[in-house]
C-alpha cells in the first residue's frame, strides 16, 4: 500500500509538471544586454574566502562558490545558489533579489579536526549590477547539519545562523 501511494503521487506530480501552465512561471526579468552571461570574481561569505562564478540569465542569477575557511586547518568548502530579482532600485537592474543557497555553511571542531557543516537557507540580497561587474552584499538565514564527537556528544547543534556575504565579478 505504501507503495502504491508514493507510485500514485509521482504520477500525479509528473502530470502537474507536463502540463506547464505559463501562469505560474516566474517573470524574466533580466534582458540579455543588462549584464555579461557569465562573471568570474572573489569575495567573503562568513568565515569562508572564496572565488565564485555567475550565470545571469534572464530569470536571475545562479552562481557557485568554492574557497576556504579562515579558522583552524583551512577547511575546503563551497556553496551554490540562485537569486531572483523582487525589486529594481536605479538604471542596470540594480536592485534587491531573494535567493536560495545550499552548501558548506561554516567550519568547527570535532574531535580535534576542523569539519565543514553542510546546509542550507534563504537570502535577501543587494545586486549592483553593470555589463562590466556584478557587485552583491547579502544576508541570508540557513541552518546547517548537526556534528557529533565520536562518543556521540553534539558538538554543533541544527538551529538557526546568519550568514552575510560580500562577491564582486567581473564579466567575460
Amino acid at each position: 500500500m505504501n507503495k502504491f501511494c508514493s507510485f500514485m503521487l509521482c504520477v500525479i506530480a509528473a502530470n502537474a509538471a507536463y502540463a506547464q501552465d505559463s501562469g505560474y512561471l516566474p517573470e524574466a526579468k533580466l534582458t540579455d544586454n543588462q549584464a555579461s552571461a557569465w562573471n568570474l570574481g572573489a569575495g567573503f561569505t562568513q568565515k569562508m574566502v572564496h572565488l565564485n562564478a555567475e550565470w545571469v540569465n534572464p530569470y536571475g542569477i545562479a552562481y557557485v562558490k568554492g574557497g576556504v575557511f579562515l579558522n583552524g586547518d583551512h577547511t575546503p568548502g563551497g556553496q551554490l545558489g540562485f537569486r531572483y530579482p523582487v525589486h529594481f532600485t536605479g538604471k542596470d537592474k540594480n536592485g534587491y533579489y531573494i535567493g536560495v543557497y545550499a552548501g558548506h555553511l561554516d567550519s568547527k571542531s570535532v574531535d580535534g579536526e576542523y569539519e565543514s557543516r553542510l546546509g542550507g537557507g534563504v537570502d535577501l540580497s543587494y545586486v549592483m549590477m553593470s555589463r562590466e561587474r556584478i557587485s552583491t552584499f547579502s544576508i541570508g538565514l540557513g541552518a546547517g547539519e548537526e556534528l557529533k564527537h565520536r562518543d556521540g556528544t553534539i558538538a554543533e547543534e541544527t538551529e538557526p545562523q546568519l550568514q552575510f556575504s560580500y562577491t564582486l565579478s567581473i564579466g567575460l
